[in-house]
């Protein structure tokens, strides 16, 4: 029997056809401030060597989700897969989005963009899709991965959003579900930038 799938697409759960090529395991840094452990890299910290980056092995065919970092360093090898409309790039949450944008001409020639949030303590996930959608003018499907909770599916709906590959701990099922937590969101937003008092028109109370 095939593994259940863990990847939510446009509010339904879909089997994956993107390829998740990651880079081989480097030596981890621990870094302290004041005698505690510093759980979150900085933004625009270097994480990966150009070992790495050149030891990436990247499958031949099929569709590709490659690290930023692995695309920009090789982009002559894998120009063909991106004409091709076989290639998509995932970044950390600590890495800079406008690296990722200079790195296209097109931020929509991009099938899917990718976010890898590593605890979900990290907010600059949410930053980093609002920026792409509004900012950037992204269109196409935007994933969330790595940490991903059931809690922060409506909040990153609400951030431009619209895949989000779950825990594999987790249930699919149950995240889902959480898309609907709330039907009338206050704020505007990337999924509508109308606010609630715009949206639904009440009739004026009996005097």
């Amino acid at each position: 029997m095939p593994n259940k799938s863990n990847l939510i697409l446009n509010n339904a759960i879909v089997e994956d056809e993107w390829t998740l090529v990651t880079m081989p395991a480097g030596e981890e840094v621990v870094k302290k401030q004041a005698g505690k452990v510093v759980l979150f890299k900085l933004t625009g910290e270097a994480s990966h060597t150009a070992e790495q980056i050149a030891n990436t092995e990247i499958p031949a065919t099929g569709k590709i989700l490659v690290p930023l970092a692995v695309w920009i360093a090789r982009k002559a090898e894998l120009a063909p897969r991106h004409a091709a409309g076989e290639l998509a790039i995932w970044l950390d949450t600590h890495e800079l989005l406008e690296d990722l944008v200079a790195s296209v001409e097109d931020i929509n020639s991009l099938p899917l963009i990718a976010v890898h949030v590593e605890r979900f303590a990290d907010g600059r996930i949410f930053s980093i899709g609002n920026l792409l959608r509004t900012r950037h003018h992204y269109k196409n499907i935007l994933r969330a991965f790595g940490d991903v909770l059931r809690d922060q599916l409506f909040f990153l709906k609400r951030c431009g959003f619209n895949s989000y590959l779950i825990r594999a701990d987790r249930s699919a099922e149950d995240a889902l579900a959480s898309l609907n937590d709330f039907s009338q969101p206050y704020q505007g937003a990337v999924d509508n930038q109308l606010p609630v008092w715009r949206r639904v028109h009440r009739q004026p109370s009996a005097q």
